[in-house]
Protein backbone atom coordinates (compact mmCIF):
# COMPACT_ATOMS: atom_id res chain seq x y z
CA UNK A 1 0.00 0.00 0.00
CA UNK A 2 1.05 3.55 -0.96
CA UNK A 3 0.81 6.05 1.78
CA UNK A 4 0.62 9.43 0.63
CA UNK A 5 3.75 12.07 1.69
CA UNK A 6 2.57 14.87 4.08
CA UNK A 7 5.10 17.73 4.71
CA UNK A 8 5.15 18.49 8.30
CA UNK A 9 4.47 22.60 9.51
CA UNK A 10 8.00 23.00 10.16
CA UNK A 11 9.02 21.81 6.55
CA UNK A 12 6.16 23.94 5.21
CA UNK A 13 7.21 27.03 7.24
CA UNK A 14 10.76 26.92 6.22
CA UNK A 15 9.04 26.47 2.10
CA UNK A 16 7.27 29.49 2.49
CA UNK A 17 10.09 31.47 4.15
CA UNK A 18 12.28 30.44 1.26
CA UNK A 19 9.94 31.24 -1.57
CA UNK A 20 9.99 34.83 0.34
CA UNK A 21 13.52 34.74 0.16
CA UNK A 22 13.72 34.38 -3.42
CA UNK A 23 10.77 36.76 -4.36
CA UNK A 24 12.41 39.80 -2.21
CA UNK A 25 15.93 38.85 -4.12
CA UNK A 26 13.94 39.13 -7.29
CA UNK A 27 12.02 42.15 -6.55
CA UNK A 28 15.32 43.81 -5.41
CA UNK A 29 17.09 42.72 -8.62
CA UNK A 30 14.13 44.56 -11.08
CA UNK A 31 14.02 47.42 -8.98
CA UNK A 32 17.73 48.23 -9.24
CA UNK A 33 19.77 50.46 -7.20
CA UNK A 34 18.38 52.59 -4.80
CA UNK A 35 19.64 55.78 -2.95
CA UNK A 36 19.03 58.38 -0.45
CA UNK A 37 15.01 58.12 1.15
CA UNK A 38 13.88 55.04 -1.00
CA UNK A 39 17.29 53.10 0.18
CA UNK A 40 15.95 53.65 3.60
CA UNK A 41 12.62 52.75 2.85
CA UNK A 42 12.95 49.41 0.69
CA UNK A 43 13.85 46.95 3.06
CA UNK A 44 13.25 43.50 3.05
CA UNK A 45 10.03 43.68 5.52
CA UNK A 46 9.32 46.42 3.19
CA UNK A 47 9.29 44.21 -0.17
CA UNK A 48 7.25 41.21 1.13
CA UNK A 49 4.55 43.71 1.93
CA UNK A 50 4.23 44.99 -1.10
CA UNK A 51 4.84 41.05 -2.61
CA UNK A 52 2.17 39.83 -0.64
CA UNK A 53 -0.15 42.79 -1.73
CA UNK A 54 0.26 41.71 -5.04
CA UNK A 55 0.08 37.60 -4.72
CA UNK A 56 4.09 37.46 -4.92
CA UNK A 57 3.58 38.40 -8.54
CA UNK A 58 6.97 40.59 -8.76
CA UNK A 59 5.98 42.80 -12.01
CA UNK A 60 2.95 43.54 -10.34
CA UNK A 61 4.82 44.62 -7.20
CA UNK A 62 7.22 46.36 -8.47
CA UNK A 63 5.00 48.81 -10.48
CA UNK A 64 2.96 49.04 -7.30
CA UNK A 65 6.47 50.12 -5.10
CA UNK A 66 7.57 52.38 -8.09
CA UNK A 67 4.43 54.09 -7.75
CA UNK A 68 4.81 54.30 -4.21
CA UNK A 69 8.32 55.70 -4.40
CA UNK A 70 7.41 58.05 -6.96
CA UNK A 71 4.37 59.28 -4.22
CA UNK A 72 6.48 59.38 -1.40
CA UNK A 73 9.51 61.74 -3.89
CA UNK A 74 6.67 64.38 -4.53
CA UNK A 75 4.33 64.18 -1.54
CA UNK A 76 7.77 63.67 1.15
CA UNK A 77 5.46 62.01 3.63
CA UNK A 78 8.68 61.51 6.13
CA UNK A 79 9.24 65.59 6.24
CA UNK A 80 6.05 66.41 7.27
CA UNK A 81 5.96 67.53 10.88
CA UNK A 82 2.98 68.49 13.73
CA UNK A 83 3.65 71.85 13.75
CA UNK A 84 2.40 71.80 10.24
CA UNK A 85 -0.27 69.32 11.04
CA UNK A 86 -1.33 70.69 14.84
CA UNK A 87 -4.85 72.53 13.50
CA UNK A 88 -5.89 69.29 11.85
CA UNK A 89 -5.77 67.52 15.51
CA UNK A 90 -6.86 69.71 18.01
CA UNK A 91 -10.72 67.81 18.51
CA UNK A 92 -8.94 64.50 18.68
CA UNK A 93 -10.59 63.60 15.25
CA UNK A 94 -7.48 61.02 14.61
CA UNK A 95 -4.51 60.25 17.17
CA UNK A 96 -1.97 57.55 18.05
CA UNK A 97 -3.63 55.52 21.12
CA UNK A 98 -1.58 55.57 24.20
CA UNK A 99 -2.24 51.94 24.89
CA UNK A 100 -1.18 48.98 22.03
CA UNK A 101 -3.83 46.11 21.11
CA UNK A 102 -2.89 42.52 22.51
CA UNK A 103 -0.34 42.21 19.95
CA UNK A 104 1.78 44.93 20.53
CA UNK A 105 0.93 46.83 17.46
CA UNK A 106 -0.03 50.80 17.44
CA UNK A 107 -3.49 51.46 17.74
CA UNK A 108 -5.07 54.60 16.00
CA UNK A 109 -8.46 56.21 16.85
CA UNK A 110 -10.29 57.81 14.52
CA UNK A 111 -13.24 59.88 15.65
CA UNK A 112 -14.97 60.84 12.33
CA UNK A 113 -17.74 63.03 14.25
CA UNK A 114 -14.89 65.59 15.41
CA UNK A 115 -14.47 66.90 12.16
CA UNK A 116 -12.84 70.24 12.01
CA UNK A 117 -11.43 71.84 9.15
CA UNK A 118 -12.66 71.51 5.82
CA UNK A 119 -9.34 71.74 3.53
CA UNK A 120 -9.10 68.25 1.87
CA UNK A 121 -5.35 68.44 1.24
CA UNK A 122 -4.67 69.17 4.81
CA UNK A 123 -7.00 67.03 6.43
CA UNK A 124 -5.07 64.14 3.95
CA UNK A 125 -1.73 65.50 5.55
CA UNK A 126 -2.16 65.10 8.85
CA UNK A 127 -3.49 61.38 8.04
CA UNK A 128 -0.41 60.54 6.61
CA UNK A 129 1.27 62.20 8.94
CA UNK A 130 -0.08 59.75 12.02
CA UNK A 131 0.50 57.05 9.86
CA UNK A 132 4.19 57.75 9.30
CA UNK A 133 4.19 57.90 13.38
CA UNK A 134 1.78 55.00 13.59
CA UNK A 135 4.84 52.84 11.75
CA UNK A 136 7.38 54.38 13.66
CA UNK A 137 6.57 53.71 17.21
CA UNK A 138 5.97 49.84 16.14
CA UNK A 139 8.15 47.59 18.17
CA UNK A 140 10.97 45.80 16.55
CA UNK A 141 9.29 42.57 14.78
CA UNK A 142 5.81 44.17 13.87
CA UNK A 143 4.43 45.75 10.86
CA UNK A 144 1.03 46.76 11.13
CA UNK A 145 -1.10 48.85 13.16
CA UNK A 146 -4.43 48.64 14.16
CA UNK A 147 -7.34 51.28 13.56
CA UNK A 148 -10.65 51.85 16.22
CA UNK A 149 -13.26 53.66 14.22
CA UNK A 150 -15.58 55.67 17.02
CA UNK A 151 -18.57 56.91 15.48
CA UNK A 152 -19.66 59.18 18.70
CA UNK A 153 -20.81 62.64 17.54
CA UNK A 154 -21.09 61.68 13.75
CA UNK A 155 -24.03 62.29 11.54
CA UNK A 156 -24.68 62.73 8.21
CA UNK A 157 -24.09 66.04 8.76
CA UNK A 158 -20.76 66.02 9.31
CA UNK A 159 -20.18 63.18 7.03
CA UNK A 160 -17.00 62.66 5.50
CA UNK A 161 -17.21 63.80 1.56
CA UNK A 162 -16.68 60.75 -0.44
CA UNK A 163 -13.96 62.46 -2.09
CA UNK A 164 -11.97 62.29 1.21
CA UNK A 165 -12.61 58.58 1.88
CA UNK A 166 -11.88 57.59 -1.24
CA UNK A 167 -8.18 59.25 -1.19
CA UNK A 168 -7.78 57.98 2.05
CA UNK A 169 -8.45 54.25 1.34
CA UNK A 170 -6.45 55.44 -1.97
CA UNK A 171 -3.01 56.19 0.57
CA UNK A 172 -3.80 53.62 2.74
CA UNK A 173 -3.76 50.38 0.13
CA UNK A 174 -1.28 51.41 -2.55
CA UNK A 175 1.11 53.15 -0.40
CA UNK A 176 0.85 51.31 2.86
CA UNK A 177 0.06 48.11 2.07
CA UNK A 178 -0.08 45.31 4.67
CA UNK A 179 -0.15 47.89 6.88
CA UNK A 180 -3.45 47.69 8.81
CA UNK A 181 -4.41 44.85 10.57
CA UNK A 182 -7.70 45.41 11.66
CA UNK A 183 -10.05 48.12 11.91
CA UNK A 184 -13.21 47.92 13.97
CA UNK A 185 -15.86 50.40 13.23
CA UNK A 186 -17.72 50.87 16.24
CA UNK A 187 -21.46 51.53 16.67
CA UNK A 188 -21.67 53.47 13.25
CA UNK A 189 -25.06 54.46 12.65
CA UNK A 190 -27.78 53.27 10.50
CA UNK A 191 -27.62 56.23 8.25
CA UNK A 192 -23.99 55.15 8.43
CA UNK A 193 -24.81 52.26 5.96
CA UNK A 194 -25.52 54.21 3.78
CA UNK A 195 -22.16 55.88 2.96
CA UNK A 196 -20.71 52.13 3.38
CA UNK A 197 -22.40 50.93 0.50
CA UNK A 198 -20.60 53.27 -1.70
CA UNK A 199 -17.16 52.84 0.12
CA UNK A 200 -16.62 49.74 0.65
CA UNK A 201 -16.62 49.20 -3.62
CA UNK A 202 -13.29 51.22 -3.23
CA UNK A 203 -11.44 48.48 -1.10
CA UNK A 204 -9.76 45.42 -2.04
CA UNK A 205 -10.61 42.22 -0.87
CA UNK A 206 -7.85 42.07 1.63
CA UNK A 207 -8.52 45.26 3.52
CA UNK A 208 -11.95 44.70 3.00
CA UNK A 209 -11.70 41.54 5.41
CA UNK A 210 -9.83 43.76 8.16
CA UNK A 211 -12.89 45.71 8.05
CA UNK A 212 -14.88 44.78 11.63
CA UNK A 213 -18.57 46.43 12.21
CA UNK A 214 -18.85 46.41 16.66
CA UNK A 215 -22.03 46.40 17.79
CA UNK A 216 -22.77 47.04 21.56
CA UNK A 217 -25.47 44.38 21.33
CA UNK A 218 -23.91 42.25 19.36
CA UNK A 219 -22.25 40.05 21.70
CA UNK A 220 -20.26 38.38 19.10
CA UNK A 221 -18.61 41.62 17.50
CA UNK A 222 -17.90 43.16 20.80
CA UNK A 223 -16.31 39.55 21.71
CA UNK A 224 -14.23 39.52 18.75
CA UNK A 225 -12.91 43.41 19.67
CA UNK A 226 -12.11 42.41 22.77
CA UNK A 227 -10.07 39.66 21.60
CA UNK A 228 -7.62 42.46 20.11
CA UNK A 229 -7.88 44.50 22.93
CA UNK A 230 -7.74 44.73 26.87
CA UNK A 231 -11.15 46.16 28.40
CA UNK A 232 -9.42 48.26 30.75
CA UNK A 233 -7.51 49.95 27.68
CA UNK A 234 -10.53 50.68 25.50
CA UNK A 235 -12.31 54.08 26.44
CA UNK A 236 -15.98 54.17 27.75
CA UNK A 237 -16.74 55.64 24.50
CA UNK A 238 -15.60 52.24 22.41
CA UNK A 239 -16.99 49.58 25.50
CA UNK A 240 -14.24 49.80 27.56
CA UNK A 241 -13.17 50.94 31.15
CA UNK A 242 -10.99 53.47 30.38
CA UNK A 243 -11.62 57.32 31.51
CA UNK A 244 -8.97 59.29 29.48
CA UNK A 245 -9.38 62.04 27.29
CA UNK A 246 -7.50 63.49 24.57
CA UNK A 247 -5.49 66.29 25.47
CA UNK A 248 -4.16 68.73 22.55
CA UNK A 249 -1.49 69.91 24.65
CA UNK A 250 -0.18 66.66 25.64
CA UNK A 251 -0.45 64.91 22.28
CA UNK A 252 1.32 67.65 20.99
CA UNK A 253 4.51 67.59 22.93
CA UNK A 254 4.56 64.16 22.38
CA UNK A 255 4.50 64.42 18.53
CA UNK A 256 7.33 67.33 18.89
CA UNK A 257 9.25 64.37 20.05
CA UNK A 258 8.18 62.09 18.34
CA UNK A 259 9.64 64.12 15.34
CA UNK A 260 13.15 64.42 16.83
CA UNK A 261 12.69 60.86 16.47
CA UNK A 262 11.77 60.65 12.60
CA UNK A 263 14.05 62.96 11.79
CA UNK A 264 16.76 60.93 13.23
CA UNK A 265 15.41 58.11 11.55
CA UNK A 266 15.53 59.23 7.91
CA UNK A 267 18.30 61.68 8.46
CA UNK A 268 19.20 65.27 8.88
CA UNK A 269 16.07 67.80 8.86
CA UNK A 270 16.45 71.59 8.53
CA UNK A 271 12.74 72.21 8.82
CA UNK A 272 12.69 70.31 12.15
CA UNK A 273 15.92 72.11 12.68
CA UNK A 274 14.77 75.22 12.07
CA UNK A 275 11.36 75.16 14.24
CA UNK A 276 13.36 73.83 17.41
CA UNK A 277 16.14 77.31 16.97
CA UNK A 278 13.39 79.70 16.55
CA UNK A 279 12.51 78.46 20.25
CA UNK A 280 8.90 76.87 19.23
CA UNK A 281 9.55 73.36 21.02
CA UNK A 282 12.00 74.62 23.70
CA UNK A 283 9.88 72.95 26.42
CA UNK A 284 9.21 70.05 25.04
CA UNK A 285 12.81 68.21 25.51
CA UNK A 286 12.98 68.35 29.53
CA UNK A 287 10.09 66.50 29.50
CA UNK A 288 9.13 62.72 29.74
CA UNK A 289 6.41 61.30 27.34
CA UNK A 290 2.78 62.02 28.80
CA UNK A 291 -0.13 59.82 28.87
CA UNK A 292 -2.08 61.21 25.99
CA UNK A 293 -5.63 59.78 25.71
Amino acid sequence: MFHRWSSSPQQDQESSELHAESKIKELKGAIGPLSGHGLVYCTDACLKRYLEARNWNVDKSKKMLGETLKWRSTYKPEEIRWQEVAMEGETGKLYRASFRDRQGRTVLILRPGMQNTTSMENQMRHFVYMLENALLDLPPGQEQMAWLIDFTGWSITNNVPLKSARETINILQNHYPERLAIAFLYNPPRVFEAFWKIVKYFLDSKTFQKVKFVYPKNKDSVELMKSYFDEENLPKELGGKSTMRYNHEEFSRLMVQDDLKCAAFWGPDEKLSNHIANGHSAAVFNETSPDVC
